[in-house]
């Protein structure tokens, strides 16, 4: 299917609050949806695509965080002392998540952050606090989503204000953030080993 045009994208990021990477823009003018086979059900038509749909994709990096904050004890220390009540928790972790980069959602849980608003930013897969890179840039997502995710080297990776981190914190098993989870699974398991 032929690419969006720009007038298309303008009311778009217009519409939507977002500014989308002069890449992505590129992309999105040579076609629609981004993945191989208008048909992916990983994909969506930003004109075409019910708005309830949109508003879930953009919803979802902060909502599958926060599902993943009390059952994994998770608590970044840049976030400063953890509120009391899970509401205040989840008030602060908005304001957290606010002054990051938005995520600008391309298929499925596959994401490209708005800033800096250059080329070349990477793509994340989004799943909880499970943030990891799915492609360096747009161009290397692509491809390694046609085909397999490890077939070549990485070339280098942009860092990414807050987003960098959540990776870093996820593939480093040292990490506050990995002990955090493994502690809350160790609980989890002692709890039920005492209720059999």
């Amino acid at each position: 299917m032929a690419g969006y045009s720009q007038d298309e994208l303008d009311d778009v990021q217009a519409k939507w609050r977002l500014r989308f990477p002069p890449d992505l823009i590129d992309r999105l003018r040579e076609r629609r949806p981004l993945l191989v086979g208008d048909t992916d059900p990983r994909s969506f038509d930003w004109v075409t695509a019910d708005p309830e749909h949109i508003r879930e994709r953009l919803a979802w990096p902060f909502g599958s965080y926060w599902r993943s904050i009390e059952p994994n004890g998770i608590w970044w220390p840049e976030w400063g002392e953890k509120p009391a009540s899970p509401i205040d928790q989840k008030e602060k972790l908005r304001g957290i998540f606010d002054r990051a980069p938005k995520l600008i959602p391309l298929a499925s849980i596959r994401y490209i952050p708005e800033e800096p608003h250059e080329s070349g930013n990477p793509v994340l897969s989004v799943m909880a606090c499970d943030i990891i890179y799915c492609g360096a840039n747009l161009t290397d997502w692509l491809e390694r989503e046609r085909g397999s995710f490890q077939v070549r080297p990485w070339p280098p990776i942009k860092e990414i204000r807050f987003w960098g981190k959540a990776v870093r914190y996820m593939q480093d098993e040292n990490s506050i953030v990995r002990r955090q989870i493994a502690a809350a699974a160790a609980k989890r398991r002692q709890h039920g080993s005492t209720h059999t």
